[in-house]
């Protein structure tokens, strides 16, 4: 599914230039659960945005599904990021003036999909939250909004989860929860990718991918 050759990506800071990713060959297979860790700074968020399709490698070779997607227009990339790839980030980023179904609904008015509401209340009920279907994000707890971000990432059904510190704001026990939804998904066949710090977290997945100054280290 991912499969990334000697890519590297370089920030311009000014005329400064900053490494983030350097020489880095992963590849994921459809179905696996793996886990991107390292140090703050270690390129685990670039690498993470760069098989999301959110950034471009400065260098090297980057296939999504066997396609090259340096050859993919804006358009390309923006389809791809819709249809087939559900993100998942620490911070949440709900709707805080909408309620739980309609925040899992937004992608899908964005797809012309059909029985949307129909759709957002399922994957609610998927993560758990059929209780919580009408009640805004400031009614809930950090772990409920998360299932509610998860709900709203797999609402499209996509083939591969990409969650970046998606415990990263939680306490230990939500985190453990999110987690087996993670897994759960992952048991169905999604392939689900998660950045964290947290070895606790990583030791869920199959497989750990680790990270230092921009490079992979332990595979």
């Amino acid at each position: 599914m991912i499969e990334l050759v000697h890519v590297s990506k370089t920030y311009l800071m000014g005329k400064v230039e900053i490494p983030a990713l350097s020489d880095v060959s992963v590849t994921i297979e459809e179905g696996e659960f793996v886990a991107i860790t390292g140090a703050s700074g270690s390129g685990k968020s670039t690498l993470l945005h760069v098989a999301g399709c959110l950034d471009r490698p400065t260098s090297g070779t980057y296939r999504f599904r066997g396609r090259d997607v340096s050859r993919f227009s804006d358009g390309e990339l923006t389809r791809v990021r819709n249809k087939e790839i559900g993100f998942v980030f620490q911070a949440f980023h709900l709707l805080w003036n909408e309620t739980a179904v309609r925040n899992v609904m937004l992608p899908l008015l964005y797809s012309g999909s059909n029985n949307k509401k129909e759709r957002a209340i399922a994957a609610l009920e998927s993560v758990g939250l059929k209780h919580r279907l009408s009640h805004k994000p400031g009614e809930m707890s950090g772990g409920e909004q998360q299932r509610v971000a998860i709900a709203r990432a797999i609402v499209k059904e996509p083939h591969l989860i990409l969650a970046d510190e998606p415990t990263g704001n939680l306490d230990s026990e939500s985190g453990q929860g999110i987690m087996k939804i993670f897994e759960e998904l992952n048991r169905k066949g999604t392939t689900v990718v998660i950045v964290t710090h947290e070895q606790v977290v990583a030791e869920h997945c199959r497989r750990i991918v680790r990270l230092r100054d921009g490079q992979t280290v332990e595979d």
